[in-house]
């Protein structure tokens, strides 16, 4: 199960009304990237993928990213520096310091 706090949701909602429409969806994937080899990608499209998991309130997970996504916390918090969407991931063995980069668990098979 993947969980957006209030605060996210809320960011959600917000950023949702500035930059697309209101019916868009938030997209949450895993992309390659940052320091630690991969990282977390929020973006607005019209349709979910058909493959997508939709979740609470408009936001769709990418399929092929959702064993990597399970457990997955998104939190909003603003601090001195802005504002940032937090991810608390148990799928990740570490992530950075700025916690937008992870490396996933390895799983011996």
């Amino acid at each position: 199960m993947i969980q957006f706090t209030p605060a996210a949701l809320t960011e959600v909602d917000r950023l949702r009304h500035r930059q697309a429409t209101p019916q868009d969806y938030c997209r949450i994937q895993v992309q390659a990237g940052g320091c630690l080899g991969l990282s977390y990608r929020l973006s607005f499209v019209h349709q979910p993928a058909e493959d997508d998991h939709v979740i609470q309130c408009g936001i769709a997970i990418a399929c092929e990213d959702l064993a990597m996504l399970q457990g997955l916390s998104v939190d909003y918090a603003e601090d001195l520096m802005g504002g940032n969407f937090r991810f608390e991931n148990p799928q990740a063995s570490s992530i950075c310091g700025c916690g937008s980069s992870f490396s996933p668990v390895v799983r011996s098979q």
